[in-house]
C-alpha cells in the first residue's frame, strides 16, 4: 500500500526497488488526497512487472462511463497491470469534499461494475439503471445523445474489479459480482463470524467465469523485536477509522470493531476522538485489536500471523511496512516475501 505522505519521486524510485526485490502488487490510495490515477499512471511508466491496483476509486465523483476509460487507459500504458479497485467511500468524503449526494451506494456499485465491463467488450453503452441511464434521456437534456462504444481496443476486456465492503448486504454483492473484495481492518480469526454468512451468500450467485473470490487484506508490516513501539502507530489507524470515519450513529468501522468484539472499545474511541482527544482515542483501543490485524513481531509471530490470513482465505496483502525510511521498508517487504515462501 502506497503511503500518501512524501515525495512522489521519492515513493516511486522506491516502488521499482520494491518491484525489483520481488514484490507482486503496490496499490495506490485516493480517498480526499491526490487522486491515484495520476500516480498510477506515473508507476506504470516507471515499472514493467509489479501490478499496479487503486486502493479504492470511490464511484461518485467519476462517471461509470470515465471509470471504464480510465481503467482501460492505465492498463493500456501498464501493459495490462492494473486492477481496478472501487468502492463507495462514505457521506463525510463524498457529500463533505466532493459535494454531492450519498445515495443508492450498493445499486451504484452494481450498475458502474456492468457499465463497465461493457464499455470493456467494447459494446455501445445502452444502460437503463436506478441509479444510471445512459444515454442520457431526452427529456433531460438535449436529446442528441446517442450510445457510443469506446473508440480504442483496450489491453483486456475484463479488468479485475475488486470492491471496498464492509456491510453484509455490500459484501454479499462484492461476492457475486467482483474478481476481489478489500475489507478493512480484516482481522482473519474474526472475520468468518462478521462476513462468512454475506460470503457464502453472495458465492452462491457468483458466475463460475469470474473465478475464485481475491480476497485482500491490508495489514501493518513490521518484522523484529519491540513490537511494541509500533503498534501506537497501528492503533492511530485504528481510532482514525473506528473514532473519525463518520459520525455517531453512522461509522461502517465502528460497527465492524463491534461486531469483532470490540462494541464497548470502539463507542469509547469513537466517543473521545469525536470530542477532540486524539490521544486518549489512540489509547484506548486495545492491544489485541491492534495485533490482531497486523503482521507485527518476530520472525516466528509474523510467520504465526501469515497462517492465520491464509488460513482465513486471505488470497492477496496490500501490507503496509511500518519503517521510517525506504532501506527500512524494503527490507521489512524481503522480510515478508522471505516469510511468505
Amino acid at each position: 500500500m502506497l503511503n500518501y505522505a512524501g515525495g512522489f519521486r521519492e515513493a516511486a524510485d522506491e516502488v521499482e526497488r520494491l518491484e525489483a526485490a520481488g514484490l507482486d502488487l503496490i496499490v495506490v490510495p485516493e480517498a480526499y488526497s491526490f487522486d491515484a490515477v495520476s500516480q498510477l499512471g506515473f508507476l506504470a511508466a516507471r515499472t514493467t512487472r509489479i501490478g499496479l491496483a487503486s486502493g479504492i476509486l470511490q464511484l461518485y465523483t467519476r462517471t461509470p462511463s470515465l471509470t471504464a476509460m480510465t481503467a482501460a487507459g492505465l492498463d493500456f500504458v501498464s501493459d495490462g497491470r492494473f486492477t481496478l479497485g472501487l468502492g463507495a467511500s462514505g457521506p463525510q468524503v463524498i457529500e463533505g469534499f466532493h459535494g454531492v449526494p450519498y445515495d443508492l451506494p450498493m445499486q451504484r456499485t452494481r450498475e458502474i461494475v456492468e457499465i463497465c465491463r461493457m464499455v470493456w467488450r467494447r459494446e455501445r453503452v445502452e444502460h437503463a439503471g436506478r441509479a444510471y441511464t445512459i444515454p442520457l434521456p431526452a427529456d433531460q437534456g438535449t436529446g442528441l445523445g446517442k450510445p457510443l462504444k469506446l473508440i480504442n481496443h483496450p489491453v483486456r476486456e475484463r479488468i479485475p474489479i475488486v470492491l471496498a465492503s464492509l456491510g453484509q448486504k455490500a459484501v454479499a454483492q462484492t461476492a457475486e459480482i467482483a474478481e476481489g473484495w478489500m475489507p478493512a481492518l480484516y482481522y482473519p480469526e474474526r472475520a468468518d463470524l462478521v462476513w462468512g454468512d454475506a460470503l457464502a451468500a453472495g458465492a452462491a450467485k457468483r458466475d463460475g467465469s469470474l473465478g475464485a473470490l481475491d480476497v485482500f487484506a491490508s495489514p501493518a508490516l513490521y518484522i523484529g523485536p519491540g513490537a511494541e513501539a509500533v503498534l501506537p502507530v497501528v492503533k492511530e489507524h485504528i481510532a482514525l477509522y473506528v473514532g473519525g470515519m463518520g459520525a455517531r450513529g453512522k461509522n461502517f468501522y465502528s460497527e465492524v470493531a463491534a461486531l469483532y468484539g470490540f462494541g464497548d472499545d470502539a463507542d469509547r474511541i469513537q466517543e473521545l476522538y469525536l470530542s477532540g482527544r486524539k490521544e486518549e482515542a489512540v489509547a484506548a483501543v486495545p492491544d489485541e485489536f491492534a495485533r490482531g490485524i497486523s503482521l507485527i513481531g518476530t520472525p516466528a509471530e509474523v510467520a504465526e500471523r501469515l497462517a492465520a490470513f491464509r488460513a482465513a482465505g486471505v488470497t492477496t496483502l496490500a501490507v503496509m511496512p511500518l519503517g521510517r525510511t525506504a532501506d527500512e521498508r524494503l527490507r521489512l517487504i524481503e522480510g515478508l516475501l522471505q516469510l511468505a515462501g
